[in-house]
């Protein structure tokens, strides 16, 4: 049997040593990132409608990576019988885009150029939010890339469709990036799965969304189709950003957010989803928003999000090596 660092590492247990993401190493200069994946947390909630708090996101779901971060030897999946994130594939976490209070727009362009930097050096994005507008420099971010590598298509998990428009001048809220992101020539249009209840966008929106590309199920109507009947409804062969905005999951297992809707996802439903999705496309970009620690006294919340991060990744980079 072959030998694993444990025996010859240090124990590194989540409580000791800084919280980077997975304790990953931190890489602080955006033009020397060499690595597979790279972390980079976007702590901006100027957006939203309701309970402000997200932009306590990225450093909560960070501190429980760590809850993760000391298998040695990649984490390995009984049913799956697979080890997934072995030391063949290189994470680091490049910190925080800066964030400058009242400002969206210059906060904003500041996320999109870590994005940016993330692709020039040929690495995955992952963003940790924030608000759900952060989807919108992150997405803004692909346009070079696309030109050359062809559209996207966005699968979004969400309780709400957040198609609005224009609501009293806020086009850059939490409650617009699908619809900016359905604005653009690259983005092939958008599959939105947990959609439910009382939303913030209007039936005009919802009209409006429908027109413009986008496939919306709500949660019950995902149960009915199933994973393989959810999978199917993707176009073959797109090129996929997956955008979680943590609400899409109940929150009897999520309550840390600031727009809770009940009847949402469970934590399988949204993994074999993604599973599917890692198995059938290449995921080019993800970002994981609107985790609001403050209103989660017990810590789940974050967990959940840190959990679901680490096994989209390690099902996307073993699929990656399989087609190698």
């Amino acid at each position: 049997m072959a030998r694993h660092s444990y025996e010859t590492g240090r124990l590194n247990l989540p409580f000791v040593g800084i919280a980077t993401f997975g304790k990953r190493p931190y890489v602080e200069d955006w033009s020397k990132i060499d690595a597979d994946i790279a972390i980079l947390g976007a702590p901006f909630d100027f957006g939203t409608q309701f309970r402000s708090g997200a932009r306590f996101g990225p450093r909560s779901v960070r501190e429980a990576s760590t809850l993760f971060s000391f298998g040695h030897a990649g984490a390995y999946d009984h049913e799956d019988d697979a080890v997934y994130l072995g030391g063949d594939v290189r994470i680091v976490d490049i910190g925080d885009a800066d964030i400058v209070h009242t400002d969206t727009e210059t906060s904003h362009a500041n996320i999109e150029a870590g994005v940016r930097a993330i692709l020039k050096a040929g690495a995955l994005p992952v963003v940790i939010g924030g608000d759900h507008s952060i989807n919108i420099p992150c997405i803004r971010a692909f346009d070079e890339t696309c030109a050359k590598d062809g559209p996207i298509h966005i699968v979004q998990i969400d309780a709400h469709l957040d198609f609005v428009d224009v609501r009293h001048g806020v086009r850059h809220g939490h409650g617009n990036p699908m619809r900016r992101a359905a604005e653009k020539d690259f983005v092939s249009g958008i599959t939105a799965l947990g959609i439910r209840n009382v939303s913030s966008t209007t039936q005009d929106g919802y009209e409006a969304a429908r027109a413009m590309g986008d496939d919306i199920l709500s949660v019950r109507q995902v149960r009915r189709l199933g994973t393989e009947g959810v999978l199917s409804r993707i176009p073959k062969g797109a090129r996929i950003y997956v955008t979680i905005d943590i609400d899409g999951f109940d929150p009897s297992i999520a309550p840390g957010t600031g727009t809770p809707s009940h009847g949402g996802f469970l934590y399988y439903e949204v993994l074999e989803i993604l599973q599917g999705i890692a198995r059938e496309h290449d995921v080019v970009g993800i970002d994981l928003v609107e985790v609001a620690p403050d209103y989660d006294p017990a810590g789940s919340t974050p967990i959940l999000a840190a959990q679901v991060l680490l096994n989209f990744l390690g099902f996307i980079f073993h699929e990656r090596a399989k087609r190698a």
